[in-house]
Order: C-alpha cells, then sequence, then structure tokens
C-alpha cells in the first residue's frame, strides 16, 4: 500500500447527488478514513451543455447533509483541459499515440462493416502507421493512443478479483477529440495521476474503462492506482435501481426525515457488511470498513428496512443532539415550517421534555413533526374525527371529573397528574383507558400520541387544564 491511501469521489454536475452516487462517496469516505487517508473532490464538468453550477452545488450540499468531507478545494475537470491537451501531445511525441484524420463518413463505413460481420464496432487503425503529412490539407486530427494489439490488459480489481481483457477489444480509442477537448476517458487518467489518486472506488459500470484507461497510465509510465469496482444498487424486484425505486437526490431522502447517520449506515450495508452487526455508528463505519469486504453481487434497496434503521438511530440517539437536528431538519419537512415559525424558547424547552415518548412512536422526522404537532396549535384546537368521536356522549362527563381531578394537583408533573387521574376512574368505577382516551383527544386533537400523562407534564398545568376546558365548554 502505499505511504498514505489517496481516494476521490468524482461526480458529474448534470443533476443532484442520486443515492447510488452518496453510496460511493461513502465508501470512498470510509477508506480513506480507515486508513487515515485524504478523500478528493473533482466535479467531472467537461459535458458543457449538461452540467450546471446549480447541480454542483445540490451536490456539495448533499455530501455536506451528509458529512462526507472532502480534503481541499473541488477540482474542476473542464478548468484542467490545457493539461489533458499537453498530456496527449506527449504521447504523440513518445510514439504512444497519433493523429487520426479518418472522416466521419469514413469511421461510420467501418461501424457497417463490423455490424454486418455480427462483430462489435472498432477502429481499423488505418492512421496508426501512416505519416500525418498525407492528412487532407486543413483537415484537424483527433488523437488515439495505440493499444497494445495482443495479449490481455489485466485489472487487479480489490472487489471483482483479477479481471482480463483482450487487447484485440481495447481498439485504437481517441483520447482528444479534433476539436481540442479530451475525452472523459483520457481527462479522468491526467487528473487520478496529478491529483495523486491511489485508490480509485467506483461503480462497476466503468469496469470496461478501467483496461483502457490502464492503457493510458502504461503509455505514460504512470503508475496504475488501485481500482475497486463496487456493484451498482438494484430495487426490491431486482431491476437497476431507477426513480420508482427510490434513486432519488439525498436531498429527497432528508426531506422524508431520514437521519444522516441512518442513512449513511443503511447505504454501508447495501454490499458490505461486518458479521451480524446491523447497526453501525459513523464511528463504527470507519473503524470496519475494508473495500476488500465489499461484495461483488448487486445490493437491493428496500425502503422498509431504511426506515426501520431510521427509527433505531432516532431512538438511539441523544435527545439533546435528536432536537438540533430536527430543528435544523424543520425547514425540509412536510409541515415543519409551521412548526419552525412558532419554536421559541419555551416550546423548544416542552419540545426536549416531550421527545422520550415522541421518539418511541416515530421512524422519521416528519413522523416526529406530526407527533409534536399537538404542542403548536392554537386554542381552542381543532380535532380530527377519531378524536372527535372519543369526546363524544358519556365522554364530556367523564372530561368534566377528569379536569376536576386535575384541578386539585398543586405538585404537577406526569406522576401526580396519573396519581389523581387514577383515583377519579377508581372512585367513579371507570376503566383508566375510559378516562385516557377522552383526556388524550382534548388534550392533542388526536386519538394516538406519547403517554397521556407525558402530555400533562410536557404541556404544564395552566395549558392542559385550559384545553380540557374547551372541549367541557
Amino acid at each position: 500500500m502505499p505511504d498514505k491511501v489517496v481516494t476521490r469521489f468524482a461526480p458529474s454536475p448534470t443533476g443532484y447527488l442520486h443515492i447510488g452516487g452518496a453510496r460511493t462517496a461513502l465508501f470512498n469516505w470510509l477508506y480513506a478514513k480507515h486508513t487515515g487517508g485524504t478523500m478528493l473532490l473533482r466535479i467531472e464538468d467537461t459535458d458543457r451543455e449538461r452540467s450546471t453550477d446549480a447541480a454542483t452545488a445540490a451536490i456539495l450540499d448533499g455530501l455536506s447533509w451528509l458529512g462526507l468531507t472532502w480534503d481541499g478545494k473541488p477540482v474542476s475537470q473542464f478548468e484542467r483541459a490545457p493539461r489533458h491537451r499537453e498530456v496527449a501531445e506527449e504521447l504523440v511525441r513518445m510514439g504512444k499515440a497519433y493523429y487520426c484524420y479518418a472522416t466521419p463518413a469514413e469511421l461510420e463505413a467501418m461501424r457497417e462493416s463490423a455490424r454486418a460481420k455480427g462483430l462489435p464496432p472498432r477502429y481499423d487503425g488505418r492512421w496508426r502507421d501512416r505519416d500525418p503529412s498525407e492528412a487532407p490539407a486543413g483537415a484537424k486530427g483527433a488523437i488515439r493512443i495505440k493499444a497494445p494489439t495482443d495479449g490481455e490488459t489485466v485489472v487487479h480489481d480489490l472487489v471483482q478479483g483479477e479481471v482480463r481483457f483482450p487487447n484485440k477489444d481495447l481498439d485504437d480509442f481517441i483520447i482528444l477529440r479534433s476539436d481540442g477537448n479530451p475525452t472523459y476517458m483520457h481527462a479522468v487518467v491526467v487528473d487520478d495521476h496529478d491529483m495523486g489518486v491511489t485508490h480509485i472506488i467506483r461503480g462497476d459500470d466503468h469496469l470496461t474503462n478501467a483496461a483502457r484507461q490502464t492503457v493510458i497510465y502504461r503509455a505514460m509510465g504512470w503508475e496504475v492506482p488501485s481500482m475497486s469496482h463496487i456493484p451498482l444498487i438494484h430495487g426490491a424486484d431486482g431491476a437497476k435501481l431507477s426513480k420508482r425505486h427510490g434513486a432519488l437526490g439525498v436531498e429527497a431522502y432528508r426531506a422524508m426525515g431520514y437521519l444522516p447517520e441512518a442513512l449513511l449506515n443503511y447505504l454501508a450495508r447495501l454490499g458490505w457488511s461486518h458479521g451480524d452487526d446491523e447497526i453501525m455508528s459513523i464511528a463504527d463505519m470507519i473503524a470496519w470498513f475494508d473495500i476488500g469486504d465489499v461484495n461483488k453481487g448487486a445490493a437491493r434497496f428496500d425502503f422498509a428496512k431504511l426506515e426501520a434503521l431510521n427509527g433505531v438511530h432516532m431512538r438511539r440517539m441523544n435527545d439533546a443532539a435528536l432536537l438540533d437536528i430536527f430543528i435544523a431538519t424543520l425547514p425540509y419537512l412536510e409541515g415543519g415550517p409551521a412548526i419552525a415559525a412558532r419554536l421559541d424558547d419555551r416550546r423548544k424547552a416542552q419540545l426536549l421534555a416531550a421527545l422520550p415518548g415522541l421518539k418511541e412512536r416515530a421512524k422519521t422526522l416528519v413522523e416526529l413533526v406530526e407527533g409534536a404537532a399537538f404542542l403548536f396549535v392554537a386554542r381552542p384546537r381543532p380535532g380530527d374525527e377519531k378524536a372527535a368521536a372519543l369526546l363524544g356522549g358519556e365522554a364530556r362527563a367523564i372530561l368534566r371529573g377528569a379536569h376536576a381531578a386535575l384541578a386539585t394537583v398543586s405538585d404537577w408533573s406526569a406522576a401526580s397528574a396519573e396519581a389523581a387521574i387514577r383515583a377519579y376512574a377508581q372512585a367513579g368505577g371507570h376503566k383508566l383507558g375510559a378516562v385516557a382516551q377522552p383526556l388524550r383527544a382534548a388534550l392533542t386533537g388526536k386519538s394516538t400520541s406519547p403517554g397521556v400523562f407525558d402530555v400533562l407534564a410536557v404541556l404544564g398545568r395552566e395549558e392542559s387544564l385550559a384545553r380540557i376546558a374547551d372541549q367541557i365548554d
């Protein structure tokens, strides 16, 4: 292994940071952290028509939200085009590449001929050994690498094992187009070399590129980095992950109320495992991760598992830390901005006090918003249909008695409120549930909530008695 591991995440800014890209970034980040190395960030923005500043901003925002920090400034591939040209021209001077002046019509004829023979389209090497002086006047040539014609190129992959590519299949591919712009294949190699990347970790859809990129490294006499091609993520039905499966941008997962740590835990477990450990902290993942342990087979994305895992992380999280992340995420959650607008210090304290009960019932921050809504309603509080049903008939009379019993409590707490309600139920021959359910409906406007005595404690004496009175009068 080199003195210091350097990984890189290299997204194309043509859209948001999707979930597969987030996992690739995570594996690069974990491997760098595990080995005491660094992860660099390169924005592969050479496709000028599809690359946008907004997409770059969305990618950086997504990585930052997940906590996947990179070292140094992001590198723009487009800005390095002069360096890519310089290397391509150096390869020509070294006799390892050449100018090709084949016309579009000639290239199409080669493709047609290959198709007719049932072969994959290949460039036939017609300018490989010709003198550039034979070029048509004024023609601008593209630069092609001289790929080896016999034997094979071997990629030593830490995930896929040894992968062999017959050199006859590689052909002399273009590294610099006739307009002077580098191809992706070439730019990636020059950038990775110049950035000192020692370990390339990326999706296995790049595996065939690895052989061609190895040809460029060898032509320049550069060391080939260690390569790891990780399997793609599939949907629950086994098909390649698409939007209908959940191939959304990470900002969509933030809006769905997932914690960054839970999402990273879930993504890490897609294709990698550490014994039977399902629940992992960031520190656990860094300590345990090794790229050689990643599976060869595709992993399946399962929303139900992600949601369950998120619930576990919420319940395990320190209440103050969960409150901080909840408040920070409110602007992105459905119903969140309304809560954020009313969040003064008194309500923050109420919310913190309510969290132990709320997080037991919630699997996402969106469900936490729904559960906490009772703290933020204006009086008299409107109830939902189920709550209204619990307040009909005899319930109102029971509620009147419960109000009188609670009005006698001076040292207000969950325990003292519970003692008063239990004594009232027993004296009146009521089951506890017959008192608790109308109380819950009066206090929260819902038929389900954290424990009713916890709700009384969180709302406080004055607010609790007022809400009950609203439903009696």
